[in-house]
């Protein structure tokens, strides 16, 4: 897959031939942020200005967005070479970035958790743990990382940070589908620790470990799910993580152990394949 040409992923930048542009200053970050997560939309000036400046608008807001635009294509020139700053137009009431919506790491990244989500509804697990894969690699950390983000920027970078344990989620259950309980192991204590109120993920590891014929383990998990969600939030596990603690209970042959969809009900080793995509939550 060739590389996007605006990364949001991680930090901002604007890639030409073999250079790269990275915004100085943090309304010109903003500014090409917001723009190129739009891509091809009208912005008006109304969501410029409370992008960069929120509830404080200065005097002349209007004018000063006119002269950012201004700084950012030369800065654009600057870097990447004339005619590098094209995408962005002037289109009343605002500005726009024309360009194609796949040009942008962030389009790709959510287009590939769909296509993934809806081929693990499909059952199609194999299709779906490459799909799923494709997408995860873009990442490239906190999405706007070095931006000064305002409202509608927060709400874009907590979206995608979203997308992203969709996408680990899909990615985790299609290898469970595909039977390969002991190699998602570290992978899964390392979600776990990164998101200890994720009942999902609590749920295939505690899974995962029985189906590795670690039965002790798979009750320790419950256990330490149980403690933190006390301790935390003053809750008891759901019911659905209560159920497969009885399923590891009841059942001594970890091979036909019941199968959980952090989505939905317990299932069987034989119905497993109907498991839709799981929401992380």
């Amino acid at each position: 897959m060739d590389t996007p040409r605006f990364r949001t992923l991680g930090g901002l930048a604007v890639r030409e031939g073999g250079a790269e542009h990275a915004p100085r200053g943090p309304k010109l970050g903003a500014l090409l942020a917001l723009l190129v997560l739009r891509p091809g939309r009208t912005v008006g000036m109304d969501a410029l200005v409370d992008e960069l400046w929120g509830d404080h608008p200065p005097r002349g807001a209007v004018a000063t967005v006119r002269t950012h635009v201004y700084h950012l294509r030369r800065a654009l020139r600057e870097d990447l070479g004339e005619g590098a700053d094209r995408f962005l137009v002037t289109r009343p009431p605002g500005y726009a970035a024309d360009i194609v919506p796949e040009e942008v790491d962030a389009t790709r990244f959510t287009r590939a958790a769909e296509r993934a989500r809806l081929l693990l509804a499909e059952g199609r697990a194999d299709r779906a743990y490459t799909e799923a894969g494709a997408g995860l690699e873009l990442w490239r950390g906190r999405p706007l990382a070095d931006v000064r983000t305002g409202r509608a920027l927060s709400g874009v970078a907590q979206r995608l940070e979203e997308v992203r344990l969709q996408l680990l989620t899909v990615r985790i259950e299609a290898r469970m589908l595909q039977g390969r309980y002991t190699e998602l192991l570290p992978e899964l204590r390392d979600l776990v620790a990164a998101h200890p109120l994720n009942e999902p993920f609590h749920a295939f590891l505690i899974e995962a470990l029985h189906r590795s014929g670690r039965r002790g383990d798979a009750l320790g998990a419950f256990h330490r799910l149980s403690s933190v969600l006390d301790e935390e939030l003053g809750l008891e596990p759901s019911e659905r993580a209560r159920r497969l603690r009885q399923v590891i209970l009841t059942d001594p042959v970890p091979g036909r152990a019941g199968t959980v969809d952090p989505a939905g009900a317990v299932g069987t080793a034989e119905t497993v394949g109907a498991v839709g995509a799981a929401g992380a939550r």
